[in-house]
This record gives C-alpha cells, structure tokens and sequence, in this order.
C-alpha cells in the first residue's frame, strides 16, 4: 500500500534555540503546500514541498498547527516550542524490554502526540534492587528485561524530543529483600506488614538507611542507563503506621522527607511522585518535584470530580504541569467507539482545566489496568482521534495550559453578570458536568477569554470510565458578550473532531452588547474572545 499523504515534527518538543522541523510524506513523489498557524494566524506558507525533513526555523515560544496539502488532501500536525521544557508535562508510557524490541514504533508514537515525557514502566530487576539482575533478567513479575532495550529505548525517546523516566515505587521490597529492611517495616493494627499482594512489603520511605540506599539506586541507574529522572510511585496506603519499634509514621510527611532527600541526591533530574487518590497532594504539590501527578480511583468517577481535582492540585500548585492517571478501563469492556467517546470527554475535561492524561504509550497502546503490562492494543481509528487530540492540545497551549489561566465562568457568565455567555435553543448549558446539556467554562487567558462547550447531550450520567453515546446536537450557539467603549469583539472557534484551528466567525453589534453564532459543538468545542480597536480591520485567514 501506497504511503498516504502524512507529517509529524521531528521532535516532541523545541526549545527556541533550535529550528523547528517536520518530516512529510506525499504520496507518488508529488509536492504540497504547508502553512504554519498560530491561535488561527498564519506564520509561514511553504509551496512545492516534496518528501523529506523541511526545517521551519527558530520559532516564539507557543503551540503551533502544521497542515500539509496536496491534491484535494489534508495532513495536520502540531509543533510546540518550549522556553522551559519542564513547563509541560504530556506522559506516555513503555512498559516492555524484550530482547528483539523495535523501539521505533515508540519513537513515533512520542513524535506524533508530542509527549514529552514517558515513564518506563517496571524496567527494575526488583523493588529494592534495582539494577541487580545483571543485562537480562525477569523482573518481579517474571516479565523479561534486557538492559540493552532499555538503553536503546531511552537514547531513541531523548533523540525524539523527549524524557525517560525511570519507574521506582519509593517504599516497597520484595520476599528476597525484606530481611534488610523488616526493622523499618509499616504495620497494619495486628502487627503484620502493609504489603501490596503477597510479593512487596512496605516500609517507612523516610528510614535514613532504605533513603540513603534507594537515593544511591536512583543515582545508579541515572549513570548506568541515561534516566532524565524517575516516576516515584507509592500505593495510596497506609497514610499513618506504626514501625516494629512502636514509632508512629505520618507518611505524608514520609513522603515529603523522601522527595526531597532524591532531590538533593539527584538535582537535576526530572522528578514525577504520584498522589494516588489524591493523597497526599496537599502536602507534596509543594516540594522540589516536576509536576503534580495524581492517580484517581473512586471516589473519583465523574467528570466534575475530575475537574475538581485538578482545580485543587492547580490551588497546591500553581507553577507546575498537573497530570492526571485515569486508566480508561472502559476499552476492555466497550465497543471501541463508545470507549473513544469516553476518553475523549476525559481528556476534555482535563485538557479545559489545564491539565494532561497519562493514557498513550508503547507504539499502539493505551492504559487500562494500574499494572502497565495490562494494556490495550488500540485500531487506527483510535489512534488518529488520539492524535487529533494532542495536536489540538498543543496547538492551543496558551488557552489551556498557561499556568496564568484563571476561571471566571462565576464573575462573566449568568443573568446577574451579564457580561459573556453562550446559549442554545435546544439544550441548557449548565457551570456544572449534567448529563443532557452543555458543560460551559468561561476561563481568563492571556490577552482574553477561553470558552469551552463540553456537550453531554444524549449521556445519561457523567462517569468518566463508562461507555459514552453518540453526543446529540445543540444546534447552534449564540455568544453575547458585553463590549468595552472604543472596542469590537473578534470570536473564534475551533474543534478537535472537526475545525481543528481557530477561525473567526461574524459578529454583530448590538448596542452595549455583541453577538455571535457559533456552530454546534461535537464534544468539546473551544472559543477564543479578544478585543481590538473598533477601527481594526481584519482579513478573514483562508
């Protein structure tokens, strides 16, 4: 089969120092044209490209979109270019090292949804021995591990544009090394250890002696392998134990002595711990880590609970990437389309509060079990929404991401407010996830507002991890805005599922108010509200 018209940067991420770069494909050694857009602003047009690396030079900071024509067909990509490349966090995953393991696939995975970090998943020989399995072994779980993958894994996600971090659960040792470490062990109320199964017994993660050994295992892999840094997981439990000595552990505070004792040992590396259910992201957001991560389990299952963790991790933690595990079980169970729904309204709810999913990884997979070797083997139908998807994220990164974006649906929106909302004839938009209307969300951005329309028209609840019917339509939108003295409202819109870059659409003026018909929204529909001089004259972009 012919190779279909396609292009991807060749790179996750840029920093500004370096020249951005795509790689196209044109099918019958034909040429196309390529424009590069900014929030729905032209930056570049390339005309006659052929097949190849075309570079496009040193770019600003910021999320850009990528399309590529040639006869009647369009390619879309996004390139995102990073002053701080720990700004972002957009997580993936590997999570096997077999011997004959073509490491390409991944590298085009990370290319193709821009992911700029990917954790790899039980690479260790054991918990609390990490690299002591020689080149090849079977991990604790009898998966098989050669180190030589690894490496080659690791060398091909850096030459991507990415990170490799390595996977360390940060308090847990095995049947073979338990006898070192039993002194420090946590106790459940009858005196045994807390252990995950019957194969990992838990320690307090603070005992001087297992930091000083797990800091140095850290360090280890570090020099031997090439780690960027290290995804330090826990179990969610116990939150306070008692050691065989009779001491009382806080883990929270545990976990926090841990944290930074890593980080002093490892100054550099890039550090990801995760709040499982939440805990203890209050008291963790704050130390010297590189992003708030959290796995939900119930009793986070909707949609609003979603938001509502994110929203207090961002209250933690303003300053850093909040990433968010929500393993999509629902496409074990499902039909893959109603899957798709569901990880699409997950991802939209994310994505509109500033957050990310760790969901993709491998070359073709996504998460779907808590042990990353249970994962889900996804069609080519998936995999292009999911790439629709990231490219969108990127694409927008200043009206979804930017650590300055503020909601102000409560200030704006409403009949006391009167100054910005969105209606429609046929469905009730509501502040809140209600299955049967439209989610709006008024933010603040930079140089103006962000709108975001999640539809769950025909959902009967809004549970994140359940199968999702085919949205029903809103019908059209009406965007009423209240105008500043000496200014027009410019309005655009956009889609992943379908206008996938910003393009403006009429406004009329009503007297102290402006308007604007929007077309209905699919699943997730985002509007991006400024204001220019009322003299300003706009050519529509093409």
């Amino acid at each position: 089969m012919a190779q279909p018209l396609d292009i991807l940067p060749t790179k996750a991420s840029y920093p500004p120092t370096e020249p951005a770069a795509v790689e196209l494909w044109i099918p019958d050694r034909g040429t196309a044209a390529l424009t590069v857009w900014h929030l729905g602003e032209r930056v570049q047009t390339h005309e006659g490209c052929g097949s190849g690396i075309l570079s496009l030079g040193l770019l600003r900071p910021g999320g850009y979109g990528v399309e590529l024509e040639a006869d009647g067909a369009t390619a879309r990509t996004a390139v995102e270019v990073a002053a701080d490349p720990r700004a972002r966090l957009r997580y993936g995953f590997v999570a096997s090292y077999r011997p004959d393991k073509d490491v390409q696939p991944v590298a085009e995975l990370v290319r193709r949804l821009h992911l700029n970090g990917v954790q790899f998943y039980d690479w260790a020989y054991r918990h609390a021995d990490l690299m002591g399995g020689g080149s090849d072994y079977s991990d604790a779980l009898g998966q098989p591990v050669s180190l030589a993958t690894v490496k080659e894994l690791v060398r091909t996600i850096q030459t991507a544009g990415s990170r490799a971090l390595g996977y360390a659960a940060v308090y847990a040792a095995g049947p073979g090394e338990w006898h070192n470490w039993q002194q420090h062990a946590m106790l459940t109320p009858s005196g045994e250890p807390y252990a995950l199964g019957d194969f990992l017994f838990l320690l307090d993660p603070a005992a001087q002696p297992w930091l000083a050994h797990f800091t140095k295992e850290l360090a280890d892999a570090t020099s031997s392998l090439g780690f960027d840094g290290f995804h330090l997981d826990q179990y969610g439990y116990p939150k306070r134990a008692a050691t065989p000595d009779g001491a009382l552990v806080d883990v929270a505070d545990s976990f926090v002595q841990l944290i930074e004792g890593v980080r002093n040992a490892l100054p550099t590396s890039h550090l990801v711990f995760n709040n499982v259910n939440d805990f203890p992201t209050w008291r963790t957001a704050p130390t010297p880590q590189d992003a708030v991560y959290i796995e939900v389990w119930p009793p986070h299952t909707t949609l609003g609970s979603l938001a509502d963790v994110v929203s207090r991790a961002k209250a933690a933690r303003r300053d850093q990437p909040v990433v968010i595990a929500a393993y999509q079980h629902v496409y074990d169970t499902a039909d893959q389309q109603a899957a798709d729904r569901a990880a699409a309204l997950t991802m939209a709810t994310l994505f509109s509060h500033g957050a990310t999913q760790l969901l993709a990884g491998e070359g073709d997979r996504v998460l779907v079990d808590p042990y990353y070797v249970r994962n889900h083997s996804i069609n080519q139908e998936t995999a292009a929404f999911l790439a629709r998807w990231y490219d969108f994220l990127v694409e927008h990164d200043e009206l979804t991401m930017d650590p300055a974006i503020c909601d102000v649906t409560g200030s704006y929106a409403g009949t006391y407010n009167d100054d910005l909302d969105i209606s429609y004839q046929a469905a009730a938009v509501t502040d809140r996830p209600e299955p049967g209307a439209v989610w709006r969300r008024v933010t603040s951005v930079p140089g103006g507002f962000a709108i975001h329309m999640i539809n769950l028209l025909g959902q009967t609840d809004t549970e994140w991890d359940e199968p999702r019917a085919v949205p029903h339509s809103p019908g059209g939108g009406r965007l009423r805005i209240r105008r500043t003295r000496g200014t027009v409202p410019r309005i655009r819109y956009a889609d992943p599922d379908g206008q996938a870059r910003l393009v403006d659409v009429p406004v009329e003026l009503d007297g102290d108010y402006a308007t604007a018909i929007l077309p209905p929204p699919h699943l997730w529909q985002l509007v991006y509200v400024t204001e220019e001089p009322a003299t300003a004259q706009r050519m529509p972009a093409a």
